[in-house]
């Protein structure tokens, strides 16, 4: 499978889902992406650009997020960069899950959910920047 790559930027702002929704979609056509994994997808780049806009700047000030998308021999590498305060959500540990739903409580459960829908990820803060990178084996599974 030859090389797709695609790259854009968002402002800091939750308005911008929609957008990232868009070129997500727009990625997933051109490659040939299932319904499923770009629904796994779409879940996680907006669990984690609504956590780099919600908490990842201290100031009121219009800031990027860089998106690059590769698919490349069925891996789907998605990396995403922002210049936000250091956080590394590797180092969040899993919350504990109730037994009875009624239990849950609203928030806690992105960055879990997020490692159960992805293969691999990886986090490096690099030149001030937070670089987020996540891997998707997209092979069939006997």
């Amino acid at each position: 499978m030859k090389l797709h790559e695609y790259a854009f930027e968002l402002k800091n702002d939750l308005s911008e889902l929609e957008t990232l929704c868009r070129h997500l979609n727009k990625f997933g056509r051109d490659t040939g992406l299932s319904e499923a994994c770009i629904t796994d997808i779409n879940i996680c780049l907006d669990e984690i650009f609504t956590n780099i806009v919600s908490y990842g700047f201290q100031d009121d000030q219009e800031h990027l997020t860089r998106f690059e998308m590769n698919l490349e021999n069925n891996e789907l590498t998605l990396v995403i960069e922002d210049e936000g305060i250091a956080f590394n959500p590797l180092e969040k540990e899993d919350p504990q899950i109730p037994d009875d739903l009624i239990d849950v409580s609203i928030g806690g459960l992105g960055i879990h959910i997020v490692r159960k829908l992805t293969d691999d990820l990886h986090y490096e803060r690099k030149n001030g920047k937070n670089i987020l990178t996540m891997k998707k084996n997209l092979q069939e599974k006997p």
